[in-house]
């Protein structure tokens, strides 16, 4: 199992200042696709298998370039084998150590 979680950013370009719409419809795939996500205003994330999570983010990238419109795509991928839940374990460890640190108070 090869568990892959990215955040993806896909954007279009030459279209003018308001992108919202053709974020939107980038964003419909994505959480059409059954793989869990998570959106943000910069970035979303997907987690799952590697081939889903890059076919998911090509269908996504496809909304725009198939439409003529030419796509912007940043990706960072965290690849960890015999790993799941990625999405939501990696914040829960902060959130736990910052929990600890808050008790300990000002020196």
């Amino acid at each position: 199992m090869m568990n892959t979680l990215v955040a993806v950013a896909i954007a279009p370009c030459g279209t003018g200042e308001e992108m919202s719409e053709y974020v939107a419809s980038v964003i419909r795939v994505i959480r059409e696709s059954g793989l869990p996500h998570r959106t943000n205003s910069m970035f979303t994330e997907i987690e799952g298998e590697w081939d889903d999570v890059m076919r998911v983010v090509k269908e996504a990238t496809a909304v725009l370039t198939d439409q003529g419109i030419r796509a912007e795509v940043v990706l960072k991928a965290d690849i960890r084998p015999g790993f799941t839940d990625m999405m939501h374990s990696k914040t829960e460890k902060v959130d736990k150590i910052i929990g600890k640190d808050e008790g300990r108070g000002a020196v």
